[in-house]
């Protein structure tokens, strides 16, 4: 997977005329990622999962490629409302929501929802009558970097009396979801999802409940500092196949979000300070744990740092700007002598880094600027 990556001449080009840090959004990028999804798995249609960037722009131009949305909150729907996307193009795929929020969403025509316990059922039913709904299950997945079915999905056993039970609440029982957990590095899990829900599917015609919706979720890795480069292409074949021996007849969608976006952002950051501690050098950034590399708390995630200026590599510590003691970027990088002023490049930051960055100590999250607006055919040429 070749990830979007600025070169030293396109950076400070940038540098010149926006303050750091700053993030640089490739539409480009996003939308062959996009294509690429599609064409390896053509029968699944796309449900971004906007939680993992919500950059308008990046939404735009899904939204004009023909994906559709996974959100998971009343402000998730009203900025998708806000850029022309109609609520029929959404899933709320949040198992548990408030009542108003349910109430707002179906006003705004969503009619698609994820559950996973009997006590969303009555709020569903008297806020979204009529609604379709999927089950969520608990899948396995030690692979996973991130897993998600701890706090969500249901046993598989109690999955179609859930079901039942929605039906019998005037909802529309429409089919089952899960996720294998974020960055999820083989296809195994998939494969036993798949598997799973293949029986339960079966048991549900048998129960004379008619399942036409399958949702596998998302999952699939984006390259990350100190591992393997993932197996794409074996990954979406083997989840293909799956898909055509034992879903045939079946709608499948996905909610692809690290994938989607996470190689089609560069972060720009400047060293602000430098200091030697136990005779090893620091440097302070102007962006740190609190802000775009919040990953690193919130995502289990080591991000690469890259640098322009020669010189024997030092194992080095790397310190974002606030005043709090565990705002560390990296201890022990490899770096070379770095003085103030030098700017760091971090490349595959667009999952999560700007959703989830924080201004605690007044230090405002960093601005996304997009790659081909501001570095046009000729602005390329001049600093290539």
């Amino acid at each position: 997977m070749k990830s979007f990556r600025l070169t030293e001449e396109e950076m400070d080009y940038l540098a010149e005329r926006y303050p750091t840090p700053f993030m640089v959004v490739s539409l480009e990028k996003v939308e062959e990622n996009y294509h690429y999804l599609r064409r390896r798995l053509p029968q699944v249609k796309v449900f971004y999962a906007i939680k993992a960037n919500s950059e308008p722009a990046v939404l735009q131009r899904l939204a004009a490629l023909g994906s559709n949305f996974d959100v998971a909150s009343e402000g998730e729907i009203r900025l998708m409302q806000s850029l022309g996307v109609d609520g029929s193009r959404m899933i709320y795929a949040n198992p548990v929501k408030p009542a108003a929020s349910i109430r707002m969403a179906a006003g705004a025509g969503v009619d698609k929802f994820t559950f996973d316990d009997e006590s969303e059922i009555p709020k569903l039913a008297a806020n979204a009558p009529g609604a379709q709904v999927l089950v969520r299950v608990q899948v396995e997945n030690d692979a996973a970097v991130v897993n998600l079915n701890e706090k969500f999905g249901v046993v598989p056993e109690l999955a179609l009396p859930l079901l039942h039970k929605a039906c019998r609440a005037g909802l529309m029982p429409a089919g089952i979801c899960f996720h294998v957990g974020s960055q999820s590095l083989t296809a195994e899990a998939y494969g036993r999802a798949l598997q799973l829900c293949r029986r339960l599917f079966d048991q549900a015609r048998a129960e004379g409940m008619a399942l036409k919706y399958l949702d596998i979720g998302g999952g699939l890795p984006v390259p990350e500092r100190g591992q393997a480069e993932p197996d794409l292409d074996g990954m979406t074949a083997s989840i293909r196949q799956s898909l055509e021996e034992l879903f045939p007849e079946v709608e499948i969608w996905s909610e692809p979000g690290r994938y989607m976006c996470g190689t089609a952002v560069n972060l720009v950051s400047t060293v602000i300070g430098t200091k030697l501690r136990g005779g090893q050098p620091w440097y302070v950034l102007d962006d740190g744990l609190y802000g775009s590399y919040n990953g690193i708390v919130f995502d289990h995630w080591s991000y690469k740092l890259e640098f322009f200026r020669r010189g024997e590599l030092i194992p080095s510590v790397f310190v974002g700007p606030s005043c709090d003691s565990i705002d560390v970027v990296a201890r022990d990088f490899p770096a070379p002598r770095l003085q103030v002023g030098d700017k760091v490049l971090s490349p595959e930051v667009g999952s999560y880094c700007s959703s989830a960055a924080t201004s605690f100590n007044g230090f405002q999250p960093a601005k996304t600027v997009v790659y081909e607006e501001q570095l046009a055919a000729g602005a390329r040429e001049a600093v290539s």
